[in-house]
């Protein structure tokens, strides 16, 4: 016999609330800036795939199911911050991959470039929430792992581009996410 909090050997682990199968959020979790990075991933992925230009990748997301929802404004800001700083973003990944660019799968590419985009643009969002944000997208978007590689790649850069605050969190003993 075993408790509610453990399950029995060989059972599925109990879902959270709030939570799907694979431990992703659920929609009706999600807060309006969750959504604009989902619809940001998915844009992203266009761009890095077919190569589309942000106009009509724009035209195309904004016609998507949902996206009012989200906070286009930030949206904006990812869509369009990424594609024009992207070869400025990946000189910031590559150092922190051990492999080259070309291998890393592109929905965790986008991940990892909207990551370093709000570290070093959204600086209201604490650099934590863009780990955890960006962790979340891998999750319900990408492979079976890939939000512990998008973790380890965003982690290695969050000191260099927020160095005040995760200083300031180490110190106060806040743990890395």
């Amino acid at each position: 016999m075993t408790d509610d909090a453990t399950p029995a050997p060989g059972a599925a682990p109990a879902r959270q609330p709030g939570r799907t199968a694979t431990g992703a959020r659920k929609a009706s979790a999600k807060s309006a800036r969750s959504r604009a990075r989902e619809f940001a991933l998915q844009a992203l992925y266009q761009h890095l795939v077919g190569k589309q230009g942000p106009e009509a990748i724009d035209r195309f997301t904004r016609d998507l199911a949902g996206f009012h929802k989200a906070d286009s404004l930030h949206y904006d800001a990812l869509l369009r911050g990424c594609i024009e700083q992207g070869e400025a973003l990946d000189a910031l990944i590559v150092p922190l991959l051990d492999r080259k660019i070309e291998e890393i799968s592109p929905i965790e590419h986008a991940v990892m470039w909207i990551g370093a985009w709000e570290f070093q643009h959204a600086l209201d969002v604490p650099w934590r929430v863009v780990i955890n944000e960006c962790i979340e997208l891998a999750k319900e978007f990408g492979g079976t792992d890939g939000h512990k590689y998008v973790n380890g790649v965003l982690g290695g850069l969050a000191p260099q581009l927020r160095p005040a605050e995760v200083q300031a969190d180490r110190a106060a003993g806040k743990a890395r996410p």
